[in-house]
């Protein structure tokens, strides 16, 4: 298949920079209660919700929701500006805006451009590069938060509608609708770790589109846009609402995503890493300050070790180790594969305790 584009900011600049490569590679959790909207019936039980709404009514509906993040990055020479833009998603009354991390990565300044036309200044105040999301807040009154469906039930071939600004165009955003094309894709970004649980859609969605919203009939909010296959016809996709939904709290309180203290830091292979460290191993990820009284070290895990494989599977990156450690049986302990000092060696490590809702 061919390679995939990150939607990147629209950027201005002497040269016109439009998207980064990424190719086509291959939590679990309970949600605690939210500050921003979510779609349940407000007993805690998550409503099945009613898929009936026209286009026209969903767009009423969410597009007052949807902002323009416009952004200011590190010039590349001292005569040359380097600005852009892209889209997010107001998901609490109080600024909170859901978007990408891969649109924020870089900048020295955020203008958020609201459905109103009204212009404030916001700030990045949490990031997460494994699922690409950030959150940026603004201080502004009556925002309009768009309903999350914290689990969106998607049956392929339903309608959906894809919100944002691409191109930086004027008049405020744009509306495109196609179907659920297909369920749980995975890409690989620019930075060389992998997005899993995306959406993919046949919506159109240009560089511009990312970090805006995937919405169904029922006008709630099932994804955010992150990415396009440029070579193929009408093949986008958005992360599931699945995957970020019990992270926002977090990134809320934390500024971060929490993630299992399994006392090692990985650290995604790649040819700098393999030069600084002297490896062997082409692929996988490093253990680094292994902490022999936590679950890596207890396991047998050394500095230096390149795990290859977690519960049978292979894995490339962060991304994948992640993925797999998290989804991993519920067996006490996870085998880990790896090419240690001594050569190829299997150990297994406690099993990670599930990721703590943020109260």
């Amino acid at each position: 298949m061919g390679p995939l584009r990150m939607m990147r900011p629209m950027t201005h600049s002497l040269t016109l920079h439009l998207l980064a490569p990424v190719f086509l590679s291959m939590f679990l959790t309970a949600y605690s209660a939210m500050p921003f909207a979510r779609a349940d019936s407000g007993t805690g039980v998550i409503a099945t919700p009613d898929k009936s709404l026209s286009v026209p009514e969903v767009v009423k509906k969410v597009r007052p929701s949807v902002v323009t993040i416009l952004t200011r990055g590190v010039p590349a020479s001292p005569s040359q500006s380097q600005s852009g833009s892209g889209s997010g998603v107001i998901i609490d009354a109080s600024g909170y805006i859901l978007t990408n991390n891969h649109l924020v990565t870089g900048i020295k300044s955020i203008v958020v451009g609201l459905s109103t036309g009204r212009l404030t200044p916001g700030r990045v105040v949490a990031r997460d590069f494994l699922l690409d999301l950030a959150l940026v807040k603004i201080n502004a009154q009556d925002l309009v938060p768009a309903t999350l469906n914290p689990s969106p039930h998607l049956e392929i071939g339903e309608s959906v509608v894809a919100i944002g600004n691409p191109l930086a165009l004027k008049g405020g955003s744009t509306v495109t609708v196609g179907v659920v094309s297909a369920l749980d894709r995975s890409v690989l970004n620019p930075e060389g770790e992998t997005l899993y649980d995306l959406i993919q859609t046949d919506a159109a969605i240009n560089p511009g589109n990312s970090g805006g919203p995937l919405v169904d009939l029922s006008g709630r909010v099932i994804g955010i846009n992150v990415a396009i296959a440029p070579s193929a016809q009408a093949i986008s996709y958005a992360i599931s609402m699945d995957s970020i939904y019990p992270h926002i709290q977090s990134m809320i309180v934390r500024g971060s995503i929490y993630r299992p203290d399994i006392g090692f830091t990985p650290v995604t292979v790649t040819p700098s890493i393999m030069a600084s460290f002297g490896l062997d191993g082409d692929r996988g990820v490093l253990a680094l300050q292994v902490d022999d009284a936590k679950a890596g070290g207890v396991g047998g895990l050394q500095d230096g070790d390149i795990i290859t494989a977690v519960d049978q599977h292979q894995i490339f990156n962060v991304g994948d180790f992640w993925h797999a450690l998290l989804r991993a049986g519920d067996q006490p302990t996870v085998p880990l594969t790896l090419h240690g000092k001594n050569g190829p060696a299997t150990l297994q490590i406690p099993r990670p305790h599930p990721i703590r809702p943020v109260q």
